[in-house]
């Protein structure tokens, strides 16, 4: 950790001394981002959500700015997300051993899901939304289908036990060969780690844009983006997959401190103006290639346009993670009591929002704005709402608060 981590700050409890705050205050920011991305989603009516407002006729340049918002942040926050569990999964299974560290993940994700499934879901559809229930459609389908914005826990608990699977029979195949070199000692159950990198190849970096875009690619030619199984979008887990492996990877060769400031700060200004200008060039060519565009070519299919909008978002997605960790590590690598408060409310956040926004989205669905101008308001609302009502409410309320 840098100097500013480690000085002496008054406001920061002994306890917390180790934390890497810069991931909290990235992971903290990546949640207010979820918030308002489905506000976005619920003004634009682009995507899938629980309540959503019909853009207004002409509102062309509205939709034209839910576009570029949303395909950006969809690129990157939630691969952000998934890098860093990989990153805190092999510490943790160090610590644990297999079959703790899986209970644990199961406490810390399958219950909250499960929760959400069985209460928050029914709760939105037919409190809030005044849907009627239909017996017809209560199927085993429709229920696993029901987890919303926890479909990230549910996957997550699939990566985590894929990777403790993974370590152990990686310790069984270390121990038999030691066996077989005349060791006797229980080698394999920690894996080494390698600190000391001295820097991060911008080779490396553009390998892995270039990975998650051909996966990408692959995937989407049998699961267009957009098309979900289990209410999981298989067409974006390229770089989910990959930056959980990277993370793991970053752990191990301590990667993510060889991500320096003026690294971070470089990725974030010309990866994302080269992915922004990348994007423009593919939406310029489909215009000059199909009367009107077809959007639908982007989501998949064997077509240029297919392979270069998973280009675009690998772009987005390794750019955003670099430059965060380095400028977040660098500049804001410390949190005060307030903005502890919030880091430790942000999964309940995440978990309770849709409820939240949905309820006031509902109650002020007759309040005539412009679609931007509606969600810059309701942003404003919501987010410090959600925060607030996670703090002071629903992380005081008896066994919920031993999940969240």
């Amino acid at each position: 950790m840098n100097k500013e981590a480690s000085a002496p700050d008054p406001v920061t409890p002994p306890l917390v001394k180790q934390r890497l705050f810069y991931i909290d205050n990235i992971r903290l920011l990546i949640i207010a981002c979820v918030v308002m991305h489905h506000l976005a989603v619920t003004y634009s009516g682009n995507g899938s959500w629980y309540y959503t407002e019909l853009p207004q006729p002409g509102a062309v340049l509205s939709q034209l700015w839910f576009g570029l918002y949303l395909s950006f942040q969809q690129a990157y926050f939630m691969g952000a997300m998934f890098l860093f569990a990989g990153y805190f999964a092999v510490s943790a299974y160090d610590r644990k051993g297999f079959g703790k560290f899986l209970w644990d993940r199961f406490i810390r994700l399958i219950i909250p899901t499960l929760v959400y499934m069985v209460f928050l879901d029914p709760f939105m559809s037919y409190v809030e939304l005044g849907n009627k229930f239909n017996l017809s459609q209560a199927t085993w389908i429709g229920f696993l289908s029901s987890n919303g914005v926890m479909w990230f826990a549910a996957a997550l608990f699939i990566f985590s036990a894929v990777y403790a699977v993974v370590r152990i029979i990686g310790r069984k195949i270390v121990q038999k060969i030691g066996r077989k070199n005349g060791r006797k000692d229980d080698v394999g159950h920690v894996a080494d780690r390698k600190p000391g990198a001295k820097g991060l190849s911008f080779w490396i970096l553009l390998a892995l844009i270039g990975i998650i875009a051909v996966f990408a690619f692959i995937i989407r030619l049998f699961q267009p983006a957009g098309t979900n199984i289990l209410n999981m979008q298989i067409g974006n887990f390229s770089s989910y997959i990959v930056l959980f492996i990277a993370g793991i990877l970053a752990y191990r060769y301590d990667l993510l401190a060889a991500i320096s400031y003026r690294t971070g700060k470089l990725w974030l200004i010309c990866g994302i103006t080269l992915a922004i200008l990348l994007l423009l060039g593919i939406g310029i060519g489909i215009g000059i290639k199909l009367a009107g565009g077809d959007e639908s070519m982007l989501k998949g299919g064997f077509n240029v346009y297919s392979f270069l909008y998973a280009l675009y978002e690998s772009l987005v997605a390794v750019a955003m993670c670099t430059g965060l960790i380095g400028v977040f590590r660098e500049k804001l690598n410390r949190q005060n009591r307030f903005v502890k408060a919030l880091s430790d409310s942000s999964f309940t956040v995440y978990m309770f929002h849709p409820v939240i926004i949905v309820g006031v989205t509902v109650l002020c669905r007759s309040v005539a704005l412009q679609p931007v101008v509606k969600w810059i308001v309701m942003s404003v609302i919501c987010v410090p709402l959600c925060f607030a009502i996670a703090h002071f409410i629903l992380r005081k309320i008896p066994l919920l608060d031993k999940i969240l």
